[in-house]
């Protein structure tokens, strides 16, 4: 990848497919030098010229590279805005950062918007103005105020700036847009009605540019444009008691209700049909060898059972797997840690695995009987006193998973990778197979009790053969080039899945 940081913006935009869009009237004066700096941050530029009198349409059409919709008659911003997300849609974008033509807005921001994005995939960001040392209106802070307030009267959430133009919005959560109003309290409507609907609202600082007072070019009509407003918000507080808190309460009751569907599914289903069938093999079976297979096929079989057919409520799955991949070689099977949901998507491929935990799952009361029973092993027992029991695993044939950032992800990031998977595969002379989860993390996160909605995807990587491991240099240095490897992996299928969230 180039190594030019805004050669990689604008790769990453792409990737995730993020456009900006642009609506303007009248901002000969700026218009140009906003669309050109926007270009050296983003490849994809959508402007609407909303109806200009004056030359912003010549000088629109001598830019290259961008895409222009334009109409003869002033509609306002609304209804521009409405143009442009059609478009961008048409285009096949799944984000829209919008700016203003004035040139208050710094299009090098849009590297904020992005890494919130990243971050927040499928949240309505809000570029929140610095306001520190800029000389503003009295009409235009009580503007921001006074939409501040209603905003929180009307969905129960704070946002410090509720009027800045500066946003990357979800386009495929864009509810309300058919019955968008035409000017500027537009934009409030699409807040108010994307946290109806439970999309995440996030708010990042962004500086901003106001000329001297007789430089500014203004389309706000104080007092008719606050009539609107007035007009829109009492519409707006009549909605939230018929539509918007009804609305909070079904997403409130509909996540309560999965989570404790899941849970007593879990709980059902491993006491009274994993575990006594478990017990079973147990004390019925007197081979060592086929009272594992047996323990091990259980355990393949209900994972696929809850996986793949009953399903996680809320969850898509979806699965990749290498063709170079065959499990039923021994191997050490390396993964990203995100959630106590990610053992079970890995044990769907094979009956032959073996996973190295911590104490707290060993001694789970949930299934720790299974878990002791089919030779799961505890890593605080540490690797060397561990070695000739994994030995012995790898001789009947099971392959050994590790996760080699120990813990968890906070913030499903690939955290740093430690060495002992490495030392297991070289003391056991073992290829590496990497697999590589999406989503569990944000299904349900570390210290959350609650099931969210979203997809659930997980890949197989073609095996890291012994030549291949010994090339790169010591098992620190191995542990170091497959932590990158992940992050680069992992951020090719996140611009992938998070277009569609």
């Amino acid at each position: 990848m180039n190594a030019d940081p805004k050669v990689q913006q604008r790769q990453t935009l792409r990737q995730r497919g993020i456009c900006v869009v642009i609506p303007t009237y009248n901002n000969a004066g700026t218009i140009a030098d906003v669309v050109v700096q926007t270009l050296q941050e983003c490849r994809d530029v959508i402007v609407v010229n909303d109806g200009s009198t004056d030359h912003t349409s010549q000088l629109l059409h001598r830019i290259e590279g961008i895409t222009i919709v334009e109409y003869a008659v002033n509609r306002g911003k609304g209804h521009a805005l409405k143009r442009g997300f059609q478009r961008a849609l048409q285009m096949g974008f799944a984000y829209a950062i919008t700016l203003d033509a004035d040139g208050q807005h710094y299009p090098c921001d849009i590297a904020q918007l992005l890494a919130a994005n990243r971050q927040h995939p499928g949240s309505l960001i809000i570029g929140s103005r610095r306001m520190e040392g800029i000389e503003r209106s009295k009409g235009s802070d009580f503007a921001n105020r006074f939409s501040n307030f209603w905003f929180y009267v009307q969905t129960g959430r704070r946002l410090p700036d509720t009027q800045s133009g500066y946003r990357l919005y979800p386009l495929r959560k864009l509810y309300g847009l058919s019955l968008l109003t035409a000017r500027y309290e537009a934009e409030l409507e699409l807040l108010v009605f994307a946290s109806w609907h439970g999309v995440q609202l996030v708010h990042v600082p962004v500086s901003v540019y106001y000329p001297p007072k007789e430089q500014r070019v203004s389309h706000f009509r104080p007092a008719k444009d606050f009539a609107r407003i007035s007009v829109l918000n009492t519409v707006l507080c009549i909605l939230t008691v018929v539509y918007g808190l009804p609305l909070r309460l079904y997403r409130w009751l509909d996540t309560v209700g999965r989570t404790l569907y899941s849970l007593l599914f879990v709980l059902f289903f491993s006491f009274c049909v994993v575990t006594p069938i478990a017990w079973l093999c147990v004390r019925v079976c007197r081979n060592p060898r086929e009272k594992q297979r047996r323990l091990h096929l259980l355990i393949y079989r209900a994972m696929r059972f809850v996986v793949l057919s009953h399903g996680i409520p809320g969850t898509t799955f979806s699965c990749k797997r290498s063709g170079e991949t065959d499990f039923s070689r021994p191997a050490i099977i390396i993964c990203n840690h995100q959630s106590r949901l990610d053992l079970a998507c890995q044990l769907i491929f094979t009956p032959n695995i073996v996973f190295l935990t911590n104490e707290w799952v060993w001694n789970s009361p949930l299934y720790g009987f299974l878990i002791r029973n089919a030779e799961y092993y505890p890593v605080t027992e540490g690797i060397d006193a561990l070695m000739p029991k994994l030995r012995s695993l790898v001789d009947r044939g099971y392959s050994i998973a590790v996760y080699p950032e120990g813990t968890r992800s906070e913030d499903c990031s690939i955290g740093r990778f430690h060495k002992g998977a490495f030392h297991i595969a070289e003391q056991l002379g073992l290829d590496i197979v990497p697999m590589v989860v999406y989503g569990p993390g944000k299904v349900l996160p570390k210290r959350s009790y609650y099931l969210r909605k979203g997809p659930i995807h997980i890949e197989v990587d073609a095996p890291v053969s012994r030549a291949q491991l010994e090339q790169m240099g010591d098992t620190k240095a191995q542990a170091s080039y497959m932590r990158r490897w992940y992050q680069a992996r992992y951020e090719q299928i996140a611009n992938e899945i998070e277009q569609y969230v």
